[in-house]
C-alpha cells in the first residue's frame, strides 16, 4: 500500500496549475471490450460519453435510493449540505461497494483497459427549487491529475430529465483539449467555482436524461453543466470518478484511490480498504 500523506480535499487553482499536466484527450485503445460494445467505444471516443446504460434494476434501485435517504438525512442533521457528501467511498462502505461494483467496472475497463483505480465519489443531490446550478466545466479543471485518462460513471439516484436539471453535455468538446475558464461569480448560485462561457462554439449541447439505475459515463475533458432543479422533484445522482493505474496523482490525492480492477503495478495508489461504516 503506498504511504501518502493526507489528501488536500479542495486544492486551489494556483496550487493545480503548478503541476505539469497533459490535458489532452486519450482515447480508448481497448479492441476487445467485454461488456460494451465497440460502437459504443467508438461513439465514446468521437463524442465523450456514453449514456443510458442500466446497471441495476428498479428493485435494487430502491434499496439504494432509501440508504441514500438515510445517509442525507445524517448529513444535513449535522450541518452539511446536498452537495457535501464527496470522497464518500473512504467513509461508507455501500458507497465502497458501489464505486468496486462489478458491473460498472467493467464499464470502465472497456474504456480504460485492464488497470484501473476507482478514486472519486461525490452525491451531487440537487433538492427542489434549491437555485443552484452547475456551470459549464470541465472536470479535469479541478483535479490535480496527470495524464487525462478518467471516466466518471454518473449514477442516477433518481430520475433525471430536462424537467428536474439534469445534465447537458457537449458532444465532442473534449477534442478541444483543456479550454479557458473564467471564476464564477456569488450572484451565479454555482455550485462549482468556474465557468467556461460560450459553449456552443464547441458544439451543440444536448441533455443527459437517465432513469433511476442507469449510468452515463465522460471523459473529464467533455463540457458539461447543468440547470437550477425548479421542479418539485428531487435529482440525484453519485458520481464515481476512475483512472487508468498510470495516472499520477499529487498534492496527496492518490490517497482517495482503490484498485478496482488489475493491479497498480508502482503502488502509486494507497488502495484503502472498505471502511466498516455505512
Amino acid at each position: 500500500m503506498a504511504q501518502t500523506k493526507e489528501f488536500k480535499m479542495i486544492p486551489t487553482q494556483a496550487e493545480i496549475e503548478q503541476i505539469p499536466r497533459d490535458l489532452r484527450f486519450h482515447p480508448s485503445e481497448v479492441t476487445r471490450p467485454r461488456l460494451l460494445t465497440r460502437a459504443q467505444l467508438e461513439a465514446f471516443n468521437r463524442d465523450g460519453y456514453l449514456k443510458g446504460i442500466r446497471i441495476f434494476s428498479e428493485e435494487e434501485m430502491r434499496e439504494h435510493r432509501r440508504y441514500f435517504d438515510r445517509l442525507l438525512e445524517r448529513v444535513l442533521a449535522s450541518g452539511g449540505s446536498s452537495y457535501s457528501i464527496s470522497t464518500a467511498h473512504l467513509k461508507y462502505g455501500r458507497v465502497y461497494e458501489l464505486l468496486t461494483h462489478p458491473k460498472i467496472v467493467a464499464c470502465v475497463k472497456d474504456i480504460l483497459g485492464e488497470n484501473v483505480i476507482g478514486w472519486g465519489s461525490h452525491f451531487f443531490c440537487k433538492l427542489p427549487h434549491d437555485g443552484k446550478k452547475v456551470a459549464w466545466h470541465q472536470d479535469a479543471s479541478y483535479w490535480p491529475m496527470t495524464p487525462s485518462k478518467t471516466v466518471t460513471a454518473w449514477l442516477a439516484i433518481d430520475d433525471a430529465d430536462v424537467n428536474n436539471a439534469c445534465m447537458w453535455f457537449v458532444p465532442g468538446s473534449h477534442w478541444f483539449g483543456h479550454l479557458t475558464y473564467r471564476p464564477s461569480a456569488a450572484e451565479e448560485h454555482n455550485v462549482l467555482n468556474q465557468s467556461i462561457d460560450n459553449v456552443e462554439r464547441f458544439g451543440q449541447p444536448v441533455p443527459i436524461e437517465l432513469k433511476a439505475g442507469e449510468i452515463s459515463m465522460h471523459s473529464d475533458l467533455l463540457l458539461h453543466a447543468s440547470e437550477a432543479n425548479e421542479s418539485d422533484r428531487r435529482r440525484c445522482g453519485l458520481t464515481l470518478r476512475y483512472c487508468a493505474a498510470e495516472v499520477r496523482a499529487h498534492l496527496g490525492w492518490n490517497g482517495k484511490g482503490v484498485v478496482v480492477s488489475g493491479t497498480d503495478a508502482e503502488g502509486h495508489w494507497a488502495n484503502a480498504p472498505k471502511p466498516e461504516a455505512d
